[in-house]
């Protein structure tokens, strides 16, 4: 039953957002978003929740406990990049509404609530800007800060937000008290291949890895291709080659780590086929849980910048665009969640998060836990992202028992 309830949803779920190419599209604050959170509230209410949004739309639905108190939340997003997969936020929000219909099949009665909870605009697809509804939430965002969004279509976050039936001048009000939740747990595909390749039937997440971001110019001289000697070029393309490959080796040299660099982005110019080129601009990704690591990395390139400048006679100009802080999960909710995978005999693997997700501002205000179920062939953020029914119950498994026990689940004798 659990299986085919799960299946069942999230075919009904995923039936919104569909045009005909393919791919989904719930982008943040569209109707398509709105109508699948409706559709996920209608599921709550039947299974005996009560049902409210906040001031930035997150639907928040509770099961009572037998007290009042903090709740053991636990939530994702139904929103999509463009042309998206169906399982990426959705399965987290399923994952906690299948928890609570198992704990009313066993009339399991909590000590404190449970909430499953949906957040809007997870995704950066739409407004450039990722986990607005969890931001919000946490107090991580300025309202300044959200004032400046813009979509491709030119429509602004403050217009969809009033589009979609909400007041831009009352988000902040969905700042919720400390002592309104107990811990948070979120359940999401992988997005990757560790498990997959380790054979592991869920991840038990330690950190959330932050990017440092650089967008680097590189300036040389333009010349024709076919008179100019190979030893009097200023070819900017080279030397912005060799401080690529100079990260990759500099990445694995930090394997021990986890940190990763990547380079997604390169435009040379002027870009024709018989000119060397007097530009180059390209952007750098460096990503750790150890913001050490990742600053050795950072600074090894800078100090291969210097030395390039003399040698290939260009300038380098390396821009720090962004630099964000790792998230540190609670080891705690970590150790909860590997003793429920050993008791119920589910093979697990401690792994960090090279995306980010909303359990990581949580977790700047609460106890925060993140579960990772395979991805097959590691796909995401694309239409045939997709994990087998047999790969999520493990990890479904895992959730229920740790919610079971971080709500404190009441055994009741049975009289005769």
């Amino acid at each position: 039953m659990s299986i085919r309830r799960l299946e069942e949803r999230l075919k009904k779920i995923n039936s919104i957002g569909r045009r005909e190419e393919p791919g989904l599209f719930r982008l943040a604050y569209s109707k398509e978003e709105s109508e699948a959170a409706a559709l996920f509230r209608t599921w709550c209410e039947e299974e005996g929740m009560t049902c409210r949004e906040d001031a930035a739309g997150n639907l928040i639905c509770r099961r009572a406990g037998e007290e009042e108190g903090p709740a053991a939340a636990v939530g994702s997003h139904l929103d999509t990049v463009y042309a998206g997969g169906g399982y990426d936020g959705t399965l987290g929000v399923l994952a906690g509404l299948e928890v609570i219909s198992r704990l009313n099949e066993t009339n399991t009665v909590t000590r404190y609530p449970v909430e499953v909870i949906v957040f809007r605009a997870e995704e950066s697809s739409r407004f450039g800007m990722a986990t607005i509804g969890s931001k919000l939430m946490s107090g991580n965002v300025a309202e300044k800060t959200l004032a400046g969004l813009m979509d491709r279509d030119g429509t602004s976050f403050f217009d969809a937000v009033k589009e979609a039936g909400y007041d831009p001048e009352d988000l902040c009000r969905a700042f919720r008290a400390e002592d309104d939740i107990r811990a948070f747990f979120e359940l999401h595909i992988e997005q990757g291949m560790i498990l997959k390749s380790t054979e592991s039937a869920v991840g038990i997440v330690d950190g959330i890895a932050a990017p440092y971001r650089m967008r680097v110019e590189v300036e040389g001289k333009a010349s024709h291709s076919g008179t100019t000697p190979m030893s009097m070029r200023q070819d900017a393309l080279t030397a912005a080659s060799e401080l690529i490959l100079h990260l990759e080796k500099a990445a694995i040299d930090e394997r021990a780590f986890r940190t990763v660099a990547t380079v997604g982005r390169i435009e040379a110019y002027p870009g024709g086929m018989n000119i060397v080129p007097g530009r180059c601009q390209f952007d750098v990704d460096i990503r750790s849980t150890d913001r050490f690591s990742r600053k050795r990395i950072a600074d090894s390139f800078q100090d291969l910048a210097k030395s390039l400048e003399a040698e290939r006679e260009v300038q380098i100009r390396p821009e720090v665009i962004s630099e964000e802080d790792p998230v540190h999960l609670d080891t705690e909710l970590r150790s909860r969640l590997l003793h429920s995978a050993e008791s119920l005999g589910i093979e697990s693997e401690v792994m960090m998060s090279g995306a980010g997700h909303d359990v990581m501002n949580m977790a700047l205000r609460w106890p925060g836990a993140l579960i990772f179920v395979p991805s097959e062939e590691g796909l995401s953020h694309h239409p045939d992202e997709y994990t087998k029914m047999e790969d999520i119950l493990p990890g479904v498994d895992v959730l229920e028992e740790s919610i079971r026990k971080t709500a404190e689940e009441i055994t009741r004798e049975v009289s005769s």
